[in-house]
């Protein structure tokens, strides 16, 4: 697939970092020289320097001969513009445009994206979906990742294998009945090393482990791997960007939260957001600082949010944060080799931005005929959500008879109301919503099977 990236800021690079482990033929264009250099030194990608929302710089980067364009700069105007020009003037066949604006994103204005008028096919606003996805992190405490699954009535649940874990050792065929919970395992992550667990299989500590669980049974399932913490009701927050802002906007909403501070270094940043929050108290000064972090009474905290654009600077923050008796500490990284750097030298929660961004594309660049899909594991699988339908050729067969890589599992199945856990014996049957794990370099393999 040729694809061509507009913009090599953070968000640009986040998604080539992912796009570049499929056949795909990825041209980047920025007006920014230093960031194209830097982004193609690092990434086999094409780079045109250049204003993207110009049709001649477009056409330089082979827009005629384009499947899809990803409008990701960081001015909403200008990826409007992007989209505009590659529909009129070049017909590129997808269009994705990120944006910041809540304006621009509210249900209200939904009409603006048609071919009539803005033709943009999808909308991404990926410092949102980092805000929900961590607003969710803090509703669960003791989970390390969420993710909502079949229209929100599940969740697939990260969850973090301590020592005191009561369900170490015992084999996973048995932990339902045992801890009398509904569970499904997905994966398992040990020693940076991701695996489909057998029945036989058992927990061990430091495992990182994916597991399905019905939506109202998190805080039972929390509490049966032994992750229970107190409520998160006390907040810092590092940083004061966007995502901060939707962030802060949410809690103001939520009476379960006693107290939020945020610590800005920007004067600027610092003052807009004193001015549009009402409830969160805003403190300038430098993050790292002994006084701002008693101003902001971090050692009473229940939980510090590190969402600066620097990835260090996150991770350092998190890491005061732990050391001053923080129970829940999260940072949001850029690079997705931090995943690994950190994971077992504290409990912090890492939510790479990367990882959030291409899920909300990946449907659009797989050839198999996905539902809904999303990148997880630490960027090593993939979760599809697939329907099967009538004329599929997977349907009225026998999992086992359909030859999936060893590495790819569909591991659950809702019919009709039903949840059914497979196995290769299960037959698959017409209106039936698979839940299906790949492992990143099983892509190509299942998308000829769910093409």
């Amino acid at each position: 697939m040729k694809i061509i990236v507009c913009g090599a800021g953070q968000l640009g690079r986040s998604v080539v970092s992912y796009l570049v482990k499929g056949n795909n033929d990825i041209t980047v264009i920025d007006d920014d020289a230093y960031a194209l250099d830097e982004i193609s030194k690092e990434f086999d990608i094409l780079p045109v320097q250049g204003k993207p929302s110009y049709p001649d710089v477009l056409e330089k980067a082979g827009a005629k001969d384009c499947d899809m364009i990803l409008a990701v700069t960081d001015v909403d105007e200008v990826n409007m513009i992007i989209c505009l020009l590659a529909y009129t003037l070049f017909e590129i066949p997808k269009k994705i445009a990120s944006i910041k604006s809540k304006t621009f994103i509210d249900p209200l204005w939904g009409m603006l994206y048609n071919d009539n008028h803005l033709p943009i096919d999808l909308l991404i606003s990926p410092d949102i979906d980092i805000a929900t996805n961590i607003l969710k992190i803090l509703q669960y405490p003791g989970c390390a990742g969420i993710l909502p699954v079949w229209n929100d009535a599940y969740y697939v649940m990260t969850l973090n294998i301590k020592e005191n874990c009561p369900l170490l050792g015992v084999p996973l065929s048995q932990i339902g009945r045992q801890a009398d919970l509904d569970i499904g395992f997905i994966n398992i992550i040990r020693h940076d090393i991701s695996f489909l667990p057998d029945m036989y299989e058992s927990l061990q500590v430091n495992d990182e482990v994916n597991i399905l669980v019905k939506a109202d049974e998190v805080y039972n399932t929390i509490a049966a791997f032994g992750l229970e913490k107190p409520a998160n009701e006390r907040l810092v927050i590092f940083g004061g960007n966007e995502i901060a802002e939707f962030i802060g906007d949410q809690i103001e909403l939520d009476d379960s939260i006693v107290s939020c501070r945020l610590i800005e270094e920007d004067i600027d940043k610092a003052r807009k957001l004193a001015r549009n929050l009402n409830h969160v108290v805003v403190i300038h000064g430098e993050m790292m600082s002994d006084v701002i972090l008693k101003e902001a009474d971090i050692s009473h905290a229940d939980a510090v949010i590190a969402l600066t654009d620097n990835d260090k600077d996150n991770l350092l923050a998190s890491l005061l944060a732990s050391k001053n008796g923080v129970g829940t500490t999260i940072s949001v990284i850029n690079t997705p080799s931090y995943n690994n750097l950190m994971f077992n030298i504290t409990d912090n929660i890492l939510v790479d931005r990367s990882a959030l961004a291409i899920s909300r594309v990946l449907k659009e660049i797989r050839k198999a005929k996905i539902k809904e899909a999303y990148s997880v594991a630490r960027e090593m699988g993939e979760i599809w959500e697939i329907d099967v339908e009538e004329d599929s050729t997977y349907c009225d067969k026998k999992t086992g008879e359909l030859s999936l890589p060893k590495t790819c599992r569909i591991f659950a199945l809702l019919r009709g109301e039903t949840l059914i856990y497979a196995d290769p014996t299960t037959k698959l049957e017409r209106g039936d919503s698979l839940l299906i794990y790949v492992d990143s370099a099983a892509v190509k393999q299942a998308e000829k099977i769910f093409c």
